[in-house]
């Protein structure tokens, strides 16, 4: 994440991967202040195994955009609402990329980074079948949330 201020909003992907078993680091690095560490942390990735980046960043929000340049793995962009212009910024930034350097863009915010943890999991799903069946518990248990309150609702 472009700063330690997204981590309460980052936390959605953390945690939603974590209750996958899949296991996740989150760290702060700019496009813009520390490029050289941005940079560093994209070429040790192979070493840690990391198979798909998730960024969050907000305002100019190039940080996706970067760390997609310089790999071949999929990056999902989180655009943060830290700007005067309520993450519009962020979320134009990401998702506009030129062909060839795609971004998987999510939703603003915190809704945007659980996305983004479902969605790296659906993609490490492909090869994995455990983390396939943990997924397909995660979403019957969505749908069974849905459904309880719908009966609470309804006082049943």
């Amino acid at each position: 994440m472009g700063s330690q201020n997204d981590a309460p909003i980052m936390q959605g992907a953390v945690d939603v991967l974590k209750d996958l078993g899949i296991s996740v680091e989150m760290t702060v690095a700019s496009a813009h202040r520390s490029p050289a560490r941005v940079v560093r942390l994209i070429d040790e990735a192979g070493k840690r195994g990391v198979a798909v980046f998730i960024i969050g960043a907000g305002a100019a929000a190039h940080l996706a955009g970067v760390v997609a340049a310089h790999v071949t793995k999929p990056v999902i962009g989180v655009p943060i609402d830290s700007s005067a212009l309520k993450g519009l910024d962020a979320l134009l930034s990401t998702v506009q990329m030129p062909p060839g350097v795609p971004v998987a863009t999510m939703s603003i915010g915190k809704p945007g980074a659980t996305n983004a943890g479902v969605l790296a999991a659906q993609i490490l799903a492909l090869g994995d079948k455990g983390i396939a069946a943990r997924l397909e518990k995660y979403k019957a248990d969505l749908a069974d949330k849905v459904e309880k309150a719908a009966r609470d609702l309804q006082g049943t």
